[in-house]
């Protein structure tokens, strides 16, 4: 396989000896992936970035995992094997537990579907880094540097077992301004791309994803389940998708055959994308666009009497550190009161969160709270969490939550 040179790293990393607090060694002991620095008791004074961190528990003095030694985050520590049996650390290691990834995803790729996160950070063993499959693109997001000695190896992996052609990678903002390597965001590490807008399949309905200047990855994947359904859903009926982006809903809304679909983000450009990924399917409804702040918007077509058969709400996350959750909190029912003033008569309301701070059941407690003081009766049909290829492996990895509210009257 030939790689772009700027995957090479010629750091070597040293075996570091950890030992952690009693609580460290609790939260390792649960498989949980994170170390703070607050955990450590004692650690090499030369530890760098990339480091192997063998962990030791302070009770029995025995090894009882691996991380990866980060100096740039206050997770010091991310773990990737947690157990008290000695493993070897190397290609087949790496290779290992990406074919144990894929293996979780198989029920997916045995539907109509060519897009998929084939490697989801902490859950699959990789902290820090996500790999999503567009057809035969993969796209490689990088959130830390503790992966630049073992890029090559597991880019390797990653096409074997794929059997992928092209290697996108991308990398966070942090990586971006580090001068500790020579990549660069966007960058087609392996194979070729003559395009950077890669056609895919979710569920038999056709999009789109810009790979290299896309938010994230280009697409986000997470919410498919909940895409395919609400177009089931959809069918004849007058549908608004609220923070739309690229259109996920209203694209699956209009090729199951809606009969009106308006799509209402802040981004012109992202409302440019919805309309071609439509585009990329038969429809026989109408397709608008709504530009500009939900929230207002939201307001203006309650004044102007509008009502919608199915109405998805899916917000950006609202808290992204502690000292926002309640104003999130605030934000969720003020969403949800909106939802139902534009919902028709026997309509449904999808309600969703992708805030990590703000759990489950708080996000729908938020909800039913909301609803039940408008008047209005309604059943809770039911509530989502992630889709199959963002499998849930400790508490903070479950941020996504969706519930779905059929109105009675």
């Amino acid at each position: 396989m030939t790689f772009s040179s700027s995957i090479e790293n010629t750091y070597q990393p040293k075996r570091l000896a950890v030992k952690l607090t009693s609580k460290g060694e609790n939260y390792v002991q649960q498989s949980h992936p994170w170390v703070f620095s607050d955990s450590i008791v004692k650690i090499n004074a030369d530890a760098k970035t990339g480091d192997l961190a063998i962990v030791f528990g302070k009770r029995k003095n025995g090894m009882i995992g691996i991380g990866l030694y980060d100096a740039n985050s206050p997770i010091r520590i991310k773990m990737i094997y947690s157990d008290s049996k000695p493993v070897q650390i190397d290609d087949a290691f790496f290779l290992r537990k990406i074919q144990q990834a894929y293996q979780i995803r198989l029920p997916l790729l045995k539907t109509e579907t060519t897009s998929y996160r084939l490697i989801f950070g902490e859950t699959d063993g990789f902290p820090s880094l996500i790999a999503d499959v567009y057809d035969s693109v993969i796209v490689v997001k990088l959130y830390s540097e503790i992966w630049l000695p073992f890029l090559k190896t597991i880019l390797e992996s990653l096409i074997a077992t794929s059997g992928c052609e092209t290697i996108v990678i991308r990398l966070s903002r942090g990586l971006q301004q580090s001068d500790s390597h020579e990549l660069k965001d966007g960058e087609v590490v392996y194979g070729t791309l003559e395009n950077e807008v890669i056609e895919f399949v979710e569920h038999g309905v056709n999009f789109s994803a810009n790979v290299i200047k896309g938010h994230k990855t280009g697409y986000f994947l997470d919410h498919r389940e909940n895409r395919r359904q609400v177009g089931l859903l959809s069918k004849n009926k007058t549908v608004l998708d609220v923070f739309s982006y690229a259109g996920g809903f209203s694209v699956h809304a209009l090729a199951n055959k809606a009969k009106e679909v308006s799509s209402l983000d802040i981004s012109t450009q992202a409302l440019e994308i919805a309309v071609q990924n439509g585009k990329l399917n038969d429809y026989s409804g109408k397709h608008m666009t709504l530009a500009g702040d939900a929230f207002k918007i939201l307001e203006q077509l309650i004044s102007e009497k509008k009502k919608f058969d199915v109405v998805v709400i899916d917000p950006p996350s609202f808290a992204k550190q502690q000292t926002e959750i309640q104003l999130a909190k605030k934000k969720y029912a003020q969403l949800a009161r909106l939802g139902e003033k534009l919902t028709a008569r026997e309509g449904l309301l999808v309600l969703a969160s992708c805030s990590s701070r703000v759990t489950a059941t708080a996000f729908h407690d938020i909800n039913e709270q909301t609803l039940k003081s408008t008047k209005r009766s309604f059943s809770v049909v039911q509530k989502t969490q992630h889709d199959i290829d963002h499998p849930i492996g400790f508490p903070e990895g479950a941020y996504l939550k969706c519930g779905y509210y059929r109105f009675l009257d």
